[in-house]
């Protein structure tokens, strides 16, 4: 089983950009996308074999989640089901027989962590709405989760401590996501690889210089090791600031 996720920062935009080249290339049986930036009706795709699922913000032009999915799932959530929470378009969740699968582009805390309350309190009934869902059937869930964890998650953790995507509040929230019974796949399988990001700025060279981040994620319910079999972070891949991360399992039962 292939799933792929990707911010795209603008599913129009990326779609100029090559999105459909890499999208047919990989054949994922699951392909999750955040910051789709659409409403209902802004676009239409040929994708053959798949099924779209789309959960777009009320706010034009923003955030939005979707997922492209060869099986037709059971049920389909929009949101976690809290009013306070689900203006913004960024969770999608698609159940099926054997697991829940999640797409999730969470709140950026913003320049001089302006939005930093908010996000705790996303952060808090996020996790919440994660662990029900796990007490039902294991999770897969990926996205933007705007944090890279520990230092070796980013170019330059030194000067950037206490800025948006590396607080100490977000980063401790991310403990929390772990402790709460869920696995970071791709340190999973490389506990101390460095130097590897899933996104760069668009200034100052960056990307050239990879100057980036880890913080587009999979990470899955404990019980689910066994069937986890590699995580590929595609930095070779353009269209976006951010680049798809891959995660292959083997079929649940």
């Amino acid at each position: 089983m292939k799933l792929i996720s990707w911010n795209v920062n603008g599913l129009r935009a990326c779609v100029n950009k090559g999105f459909l080249d890499f999208f047919h290339q990989a054949d994922a049986d699951f392909f999750c996308v955040q910051e789709t930036k659409l409403q209902p009706g802004q676009i239409e795709l040929e994708l053959p074999g798949y099924e779209q699922f789309y959960c777009s913000a009320e706010k034009k032009g923003y955030s939005g989640t979707a997922i492209f999915a060869k099986e037709t799932p059971v049920s389909i959530q929009y949101g976690i089901g809290q009013e306070k929470h689900d203006h913004e378009g960024r969770v999608l969740t698609l159940e099926y027989p054997q697991f829940y699968l999640v797409c999730v582009y969470t709140p950026n805390a913003q320049d001089k962590l302006a939005r930093i309350d908010y996000r705790m309190e996303w952060e808090d009934a996020f996790r919440d709405y994660l662990k029900k869902l796990d007490q039902i059937k294991p999770v897969i869930f990926c996205g933007d989760l705007n944090v890279a964890h520990t230092e070796i998650d980013l170019k330059n953790p030194k000067t950037n401590i206490g800025n948006a995507g590396f607080s100490p509040q977000e980063r401790e929230k991310f403990g929390e996501l772990l402790a709460a019974g869920f696995t970071d796949v791709y340190r999973y399988f490389y506990p101390d690889q460095t130097g590897v990001y899933t996104w760069w700025s668009y200034r100052f060279h960056a990307r050239e210089k990879n100057a980036g981040w880890r913080i587009d994620y999979f990470l899955t319910s404990e019980r689910l090791k066994p069937y986890l079999k590699d995580f590929i972070i595609h930095n070779e891949i353009y269209g976006s600031d951010h680049c798809p991360v891959e995660l292959l399992m083997d079929e649940l039962k």
